[in-house]
């Protein structure tokens, strides 16, 4: 699928990329914050390359925990290939964080003062590329009759302005519980493990854009899965956590429909 593209260049990679899975498989895997790319035309943002490797510009570990998710589900992916930092893919364009000023405490110059041009140009660019990639996506499943239950892969950082957070993961939703419910449950099943029920985020139509426009809004069973990134410091870790998610997952989803 090819996009004209306002913000860049012809040899910087696109806005998303896509892993095919196998279309008997019912999951599609979103990953919204995969990676801490910036697109050259804009620098750095003003930061310094140490800004972009932390938690405020990507969620890290969390393309590694999908990809090998999807790896265990035959499912289909659709990554997400710039910093939020540019705009945030998971935020409404209405919302005062699509295109952050500040991420937690940290002042991102690149973002200040920008004109209704060049936040359109970011949208264009970037968000609605990567939306319209996940429709097509979903339209075409449909059209196959082709169910599809969506899993949007995210991480957390382990310290939130030095509060530390308990959680070993957390499941997320809005109004649609047919999968979240099961998947919670599932997980909660292990006793060593903390897993927050709409936390360490609350999920809303003001902060979740995915879950609530490609999952609740054509009806389809959705969850947000959220892991604590310290979790996800190396491959075992990753796979670990994929096998754990896939196992619930395949248990839930027979209580989805």
């Amino acid at each position: 699928m090819q996009h004209a593209n306002e913000l860049l260049a012809a040899d910087e990679p696109g806005p998303f990329e896509v892993i095919e899975g196998n279309i008997r498989s019912p999951y599609v895997i979103l990953c919204d914050h995969a990676m801490n790319r910036v697109p050259r035309a804009l620098g750095s943002l003003g930061l310094a390359a140490s800004e972009l490797e932390r938690h405020i510009a990507w969620d890290i570990g969390a393309s590694s925990l999908a990809r090998a998710l999807a790896s265990k589900l035959d499912a289909w992916l659709i990554l997400q290939n710039y910093s939020r930092l540019v705009i945030d893919c998971n935020r409404p364009l209405t919302s005062a964080d699509s295109i952050a000023l500040h991420s937690e405490d940290t002042l991102i110059p690149g973002n200040q003062n920008l004109s209704r041009t060049e936040q359109t140009q970011r949208a264009r660019s970037i968000f609605e590329p990567y939306h319209e990639q996940i429709r097509c996506t979903l339209d075409a499943r449909a059209a196959n009759k082709q169910s599809s239950l969506l899993l949007f892969v995210h991480s957390f950082t382990p310290r939130f302005r030095g509060i530390a957070r308990p959680w070993h993961a957390g499941v997320l939703y809005h109004e649609d519980l047919r999968l979240a419910l099961p998947v919670l449950r599932g997980l909660r099943r292990d006793s060593s493990l903390v897993i927050g029920e709409n936390q360490p985020y609350q999920a809303s139509k003001l902060t979740d854009y995915g879950l609530i426009e490609h999952g609740e809004r054509r009806g389809l069973p959705c969850v947000e899965l959220e892991v604590r990134q310290d979790l996800l410091a190396t491959r075992n870790d990753q796979v670990i956590w994929a096998d754990r998610l896939a196992r619930v997952v395949v248990e839930s989803a027979v209580f989805s429909d």
